[in-house]
């Protein structure tokens, strides 16, 4: 391929798909193109380069990125691009079809290559840059936050060595590589220092952190390590349920900078449904771990996630896994349909179900759990919660918005702020006097007047766009190409 001529600072539009681990990535290399001059920019029409970090988790995800690829290499006819990236999952999963497809993809790099997005882009290296992936960022690896200054993802570990039937993971990241605590400790006193007050950690199995390093340490051992860090809210994310020992339940209920959330996703409780997953642990075990857990940590906030629809679900697994919803009253669910994904071991099980059932069971489980949702936030009206303000609330300039411990950001509700002034960044106490299916709305205690923000609601977000910032229908609205050949099973 014959390299393109940039200009000496070229413009950057850098477009995250997928997770927030997936996130982390695109900031590594967000990092690395700053240090090398690149200038960043909002909207794509106006950048050079386009970096696209893409997701192929599922069906719907491998979906979203090529489509969001094809539109955007649009612009290197219409607007300034000269240089088109793919870089991720997508990438790591079908380089060499890509490769083919998409001749107008300048260059493709693997999960493991974003440390070399700089030297890839000026044109010495292969167009392809697929490396097994083994590799991990660490505190010194240049990386640009694009939350908020207030709140940050710091990943503590990547790939996974679990054999979950269903996931492509281990495939695309590798096999479990922990961050050493002193390493992570580092990272999260440097986001601090930078005016984070919310760490969201994040693994794709956070529980079994530190096995494969020197002397095997445990995630509540790191969790102590990070006691010392100031942070108001450090909050857990993908617990994986096999290995929950007391320690870290004491960690949770005890240590005053963990946030008291818990996000573990549970994917069934059906016997049969888990042995073919492939989960590790029973039904029985889950309720148990479940309600200890529970009873342990006061005011805890579950989040938790099912599939439904895997192949052999029945009636009665369905129903099953219904009845536990419907028991357990988790404060947060999310449900996902089944994806048959070639390269992992349930691609070719039998008893495959057909795609409406598999849509019907998540549309009843999802009923379900909004009126429990709705019971959860009621009772929250009357209480004074603390309240992390994000600004001027993008419904109206009548409202500041925020999150309060219970609500993770970019995947839960939000707290409406009607009356009282703050500055974003600040944590307030808010006296809850409504409740939605999701979000709250409430006044700065002892305040009168109107909502009003003391300073710019994005103060120091690169805000890099991602699907979780684009509307429902604009992503509805995104059209494939044609019998693709990765979707076409």
């Amino acid at each position: 391929m014959q390299k393109t001529e940039l200009s000496p600072n070229p413009t950057l539009y850098l477009l995250s798909l997928g997770c927030p681990k997936n996130r982390v990535d695109s900031e590594v290399m967000l990092g690395t193109l700053l240090d090398q001059g690149y200038r960043l920019v909002d909207e794509p029409e106006a950048a050079e380069v386009i970096v696209i970090n893409s997701c192929a988790f599922i069906g719907e995800a491998k979906q979203e990125s090529i489509d969001a690829i094809l539109e955007h290499a649009q612009l290197k006819e219409t607007a300034r691009c000269k240089t088109l990236v793919v870089a991720g999952c997508l990438t790591q999963r079908y380089a060499e079809v890509l490769q083919n497809e998409m001749p107008e993809v300048d260059y493709f790099v693997g999960t493991s290559a974003y440390p070399r997005i700089a030297e890839i882009i000026r044109g010495e290296r292969d167009r392809a840059v697929i490396p097994n992936p083994d590799y991990i960022a660490d505190a010194k690896t240049p990386r640009r936050n694009s939350m908020p200054r207030w709140t940050a993802y710091v990943k503590i570990s990547e790939g996974c060595d679990n054999k979950c039937t269903f996931c492509i993971i281990p495939t695309l990241r590798g096999l479990q590589r922990s961050r050493p605590i002193a390493d992570v400790v580092e990272e999260a006193h440097r986001l601090v220092a930078a005016g984070a007050v919310e760490l969201n950690l994040v693994a794709q199995d956070l529980t079994a952190y530190g096995h494969d390093l020197p002397g095997r340490p445990k995630l509540h051992d790191l969790l102590q390590a990070l006691g010392e860090v100031p942070a108001r809210w450090i909050r857990l994310h993908y617990a994986y349920p096999r290995d929950f020992p007391e320690p870290l339940i004491d960690a949770l209920a005890n240590q005053p900078n963990l946030a008291r959330y818990l996000d573990m996703p549970l994917q069934h409780i059906a016997d049969p449904v888990l042995r073919g997953m492939k989960r590790g642990r029973d039904a029985a075990w889950v309720r148990k771990l479940v309600g200890k857990i529970r009873e342990r940590v006061p005011d805890l906030t579950f989040r938790t996630s099912f599939i439904v629809g895997f192949p052999g679900e029945t009636e009665a697994h369905f129903q099953e896994l219904y009845d536990f919803v419907e028991e357990m009253r988790f404060d947060k669910v999310g449900v996902f349909q089944f994806s048959q994904e070639e390269g992992t071991e349930s691609f070719s099980l039998p008893d495959q179900l057909p795609q409406r059932v598999k849509a019907q069971r998540q549309k009843k489980l999802l009923g379900l759990q909004r009126k429990i949702s709705k019971a959860h936030q009621a009772a929250l009206v009357g209480r004074t919660l603390d309240v992390l303000i994000e600004g001027v609330s993008d419904e109206t300039d009548l409202l500041l918005e925020g999150r309060w411990q219970g609500q993770a950001p970019e995947i839960d509700g939000k707290v409406y702020v009607n009356r009282g002034e703050a500055s974003p960044g600040a944590i307030v106490r808010v006296e809850i006097e409504q409740a939605g299916d999701y979000d709250l709305v409430g006044g700065i205690v002892g305040a009168d007047g109107p909502a009003l923000a003391l300073s710019p609601s994005r103060a120091a977000a690169v805000n890099l766009p991602g699907p979780l910032n684009l509307p429902m229908e604009e992503q509805a609205a995104r059209m494939p190409r044609p019998r693709f050949p990765i979707l076409s099973h």
